[in-house]
Parts: C-alpha cells; sequence; structure tokens
C-alpha cells in the first residue's frame, strides 16, 4: 500500500548514521568486501552441511504461507540457507543472490547434496547488480547490515517484485544481562539499527508494510565457566570494569547443570512484507 506523508524526519540518513560504531568509524566489514569474504568463508569452515539455526525454523513457519507453489523467489543475501531451502522446497524457482563467493560455493554443494534442482545462485552484490529482472517474490532476511542506501536498496526490492516484497530481521531485546549493565551505567555495543528503522525508511518512501513478530527463543550451552564468560562480555566498551560484579549479573540469567553452562533467553524477528507499489 502507498501512501501520502510529509517527511518531517529522513529516516534514510539515520540508517547511515547509525551504521557508525561507537568509535566513529564505519566497521571494516560493512565497507571491506574482502574482510566480508574472510568473515564468511571463516564461518562456513565450521558448517560442513547445512541446518537451519533453530530459530530460523520458527520463521520459516510464518514465511512459508506468504509463497505460492508456482512463484519465483527472489533471495537476497541467504548466508548458510537458513531460509533457502525450504523456500526452494515451496516454490516453482528460486535465485539467490549473494556478494559472497564462499556462501555461493557452499549453497551449490549442499544444492547438488540435496538434489535441488530449482535453484539459481548468483554470485554478485545485490545493490550493485543492474539489471533488474522481475521475480513474483522478493525476499531478505538479515542481508541489509551492508546496504548504506537502504532507501535505494527497498526501492529496487519494491521494483523487482510482481506480487509481493519479505524483509526480515531478527531483533531485540538484547540479552538481559547485557540491559542490566547498560541500566548500571556500562557502556554496552547495543544494537544501533533494527527492523523499526526499515519500517520507518518504507513509510517514508510511501510504502505501508505489514508487520509480523515473531516470538524466538535462544538457547545457548557452553562446556566451561571461562568460555560462558567470554562469550558474554564481548558487547561491554568499558577498557577497565569490576569482572566479580559483572560476573555476578551474567551467573544470574544462567543454568547450571553437570559441569555445563545454558543462558536461555528471549528474542524476536520481524516480517515486514508489502505488495510492490509505484513510488
Amino acid at each position: 500500500m502507498k501512501i501520502g506523508i510529509q517527511k518531517d524526519y529522513d529516516y534514510i540518513e539515520l540508517w547511515k548514521e547509525s551504521m557508525i560504531d561507537h568509535d566513529g568509524n564505519i566497521p571494516k566489514r560493512l565497507k571491506d568486501d574482502q574482510a566480508e569474504e574472510a568473515f564468511w568463508s571463516s564461518m562456513l569452515e565450521r558448517k560442513k552441511q547445512h541446518k537451519p539455526d533453530p530459530y530460523a525454523q520458527v520463521v520459516q513457519r510464518e514465511l512459508l504461507p506468504l509463497l505460492n507453489s508456482d512463484d519465483h523467489v527472489l533471495e537476497i543475501g541467504p548466508g548458510w540457507g537458513n531460509y533457502t531451502f525450504a523456500i526452494a522446497d515451496k516454490v516453482q524457482k528460486l535465485t539467490c543472490i549473494d556478494s559472497s563467493k564462499s556462501i555461493v560455493q557452499f549453497l551449490e554443494s549442499q544444492a547438488a547434496a540435496k538434489g535441488v534442482r530449482n535453484m539459481q545462485l548468483i554470485h554478485e552484490k545485490w545493490e550493485g547488480e543492474k539489471e533488474r529482472e522481475k521475480y513474483d517474490v522478493v525476499f531478505g532476511f538479515n542481508c541489509y547490515y551492508r546496504m548504506y542506501d537502504i532507501g535505494e536498496a527497498l526501492l529496487k526490492m519494491n521494483e523487482s517484485a510482481n506480487r509481493l516484497v519479505i524483509a526480515g530481521m531478527t531483533t531485540g531485546p538484547e540479552k538481559p544481562h547485557y540491559m542490566e549493565l547498560h541500566q548500571m551505567g556500562y557502556k554496552i555495543n547495543l544494537r544501533r539499527r533494527d527492523y523499526i528503522h526499515i519500517l520507518h525508511v518504507l513509510y517514508q518512501l510511501g510504502i505501508l508494510a505489514n508487520c509480523k513478530i515473531v516470538k524466538l527463543q535462544s538457547k545457548k550451552s557452553y562446556s566451561s565457566y571461562e568460555e560462558l564468560i567470554r562469550d558474554n562480555t564481548t558487547k561491554i566498551l568499558d577498557a577497565h570494569y569490576n569482572d566479580h560484579e559483572v560476573e555476578t549479573i551474567i551467573n544470574k540469567y544462567v543454568l547450571e547443570q553437570d559441569g555445563k553452562y545454558e543462558y536461555v533467553y528471549p528474542f524476536h524477528a520481524a516480517l515486514m512484507y508489502w505488495s510492490p507499489v509505484r513510488i
């Protein structure tokens, strides 16, 4: 649905500003293609075969009913395929585009292993891709973190879809121990961009999107106390902090059993979707 609004605030500029980290810099992965490629190559070294993250399987239950069996779907930035093969099973054809060569090679190998024959994989950056082929559905989940000009990216998604556009992101709350430490005065590297920014940008562009919030749960297990603490202090920006105080707060949210530590907390996903409109 297209709406007419008066632009009182530039949410596209807010998105750009929020790409800058707490030190006033754009993180290397966001601006350096080689750094991004190195990240995904390292991640995939540990992933021998495709297996969607547990939370993604919950999101799939909300996503798949939006798709039709005769759809040609474009998936932007599929990563290691949290949604890719579930979509391919549902639709007539799936085209995936990703800037990482490692991702494309991984998905090609997994498609071959699974006998999936209705997938096309393109190694290219979505923002730089010039051809505007039309697809029934354009879909992207958690793929916006490197898209500096988010307005142009969303408009391109809108223009490339015949029937539906779906933009998805995981969202808060942050881990509860980080929020408690933040309230106590600690400097925490809290997320700076979220699904609400995309909703605001869409509104600014004249697109009123539906938004479905999906309840999720994260459960992470640690084989040692040292691993638990190391993994749950990475967002603390203070150069020096009280170790005992921080560990006391973390331990409030952790269950220990048989020498293992489990941290369970809620978070959400947002699925924003709309019928393409003329801008």
